[in-house]
């Protein structure tokens, strides 16, 4: 071997070792739906490292737990998580991953819903015949842009807790992001001005925060009850209610029947719109202020 071939090899060697350094320097995160990989992603920047246990094609509610969800969780330095009933299908996962940093109540465990103010909370006692409600309130937060200040707040204070050395990387990230969502936020309400108080239909009740952000009113649903599939008594009652009061849109989620949502639509004189329900959930959807765009742009064309 020839001693330039060596030369070149230990460079070589040595920029493996600096990048493998740098990797591990990065705060490892498990975040459990898209919205909260991309919002911490804005926050961490270049210093982190982020991964999503779902897509956004998927029914957050029902996924499934899998032997690669343990493996992420096992070296993450922090969960993010929903809350409110949306992941809870993670705790199964965590107890299996083995990492006492991301238990409930360690250090690294962040559950981004706190200090919302929740839609939906059941003012009655809820039980299996009521569907699939949330008892302690919609956890569909994430779609309403109102509402990053304090999810990523959240965020940020899971952060410093595993890596305090860079507070103030991440405070600069996080407002950086915050003046781009002020900025999109402004152009939003311009865009959705004209339509403000038109009804909608859903499939299922994932929208609500966005529409009332947004002065919207969901005037019905496609389900019976929340998760359940719909009687033909209730479609008929649905597409009743939206000729009388000129309803011209039903949002629907990637893994709605959309068919079903295309049939009720034409029936009534109106159409079916798949929306962002998360990231990833539709083309183009590929970051949070994507995802939020695709769906106010959408919601400003149809009810007009």
């Amino acid at each position: 071997m020839t001693r330039l071939v060596r030369i070149v090899l230990a460079l070589i060697a040595g920029a493996a070792v600096v990048g493998t350094v740098e990797a591990a320097d990065k705060v490892r995160v498990v975040a459990t739906i898209p919205d909260l990989k991309s919002l911490t992603e804005a926050v961490g920047g270049d210093l982190v490292d982020v991964e999503a246990l779902t897509r956004g094609t998927q029914n957050f509610h029902e996924a499934e737990v899998r032997p690669s969800m343990m493996l992420k969780l096992r070296k993450a330095d922090l969960l993010v998580e929903n809350g409110v009933d949306l992941d809870a299908w993670v705790e199964v996962a965590v107890q299996s991953a083995n990492n006492a940093n991301i238990v409930r109540g360690g250090r690294g465990r962040v559950e981004i819903s706190r200090g919302i103010l929740l839609l939906e909370v059941p003012s009655v006692r809820v039980d299996r015949s009521m569907g699939d409600v949330h008892p302690l309130g919609n956890p569909h937060f994430s779609l309403d842009p109102g509402l990053a200040p304090a999810i990523t707040q959240n965020i940020v204070d899971g952060l410093v807790r595993v890596a305090p050395q860079h507070r103030a990387s991440f405070e600069r990230n996080r407002a950086a992001f915050l003046a781009r969502v002020d900025e999109q936020m402004a152009r939003w309400t311009k865009l959705m001005e004209p339509v403000k108080g038109a009804k909608v239909v859903v499939f299922h009740p994932v929208y609500i925060y966005l529409l009332t952000r947004f002065g919207l009113t969901q005037a019905g649903a496609l389900e019976d009850r929340p998760g359940i599939p719909p009687s033909p008594q209730h479609l008929v009652n649905v597409i009743r209610q939206m000729k009388e009061e000129g309803i011209k849109a039903i949002l629907v989620e990637p893994w709605n029947d959309v068919k079903l949502a295309n049939r009720v639509a034409e029936e009534a004189g109106a159409k079916a719109y798949v929306m962002a329900s998360a990231v990833g959930a539709v083309k183009g959807a590929d970051n949070y202020i994507a995802a939020i765009d695709y769906n106010v742009t959408t919601l400003a064309k149809a009810l007009r």
